[in-house]
């Protein structure tokens, strides 16, 4: 099953799982966002990100430098305030 399809099986199931009111909030921020223009400002998929250096899970300073010299790099990045 390719990455749209499993996206439009969730979102499929999520309309029998969120209430009607908290679903039309949900999709009016996704068409806020979308209309903000966010979209032609954000790191697509292939583009070569920047060097960096973050704190993993257990506050150790981690530089992507390091990280490539053992392979490729998935970088995932969590909202909120830790």
């Amino acid at each position: 099953m390719s990455l749209s399809e499993k996206l439009t099986a969730i979102r499929e199931g999520a309309k029998g799982k969120i209430p009607p009111d908290k679903l039309a909030v949900m999709h009016r921020a996704t068409d806020d966002l979308r209309a903000s223009g966010i979209l032609q400002r954000v790191v697509k998929v292939g583009d070569k990100f920047p060097p960096f250096e973050l704190s993993n899970a257990r506050g150790a300073l981690v530089a992507s430098r390091d990280l490539l010299g053992l392979g490729a790099v998935v970088l995932t990045i969590f909202r909120g305030h830790w």
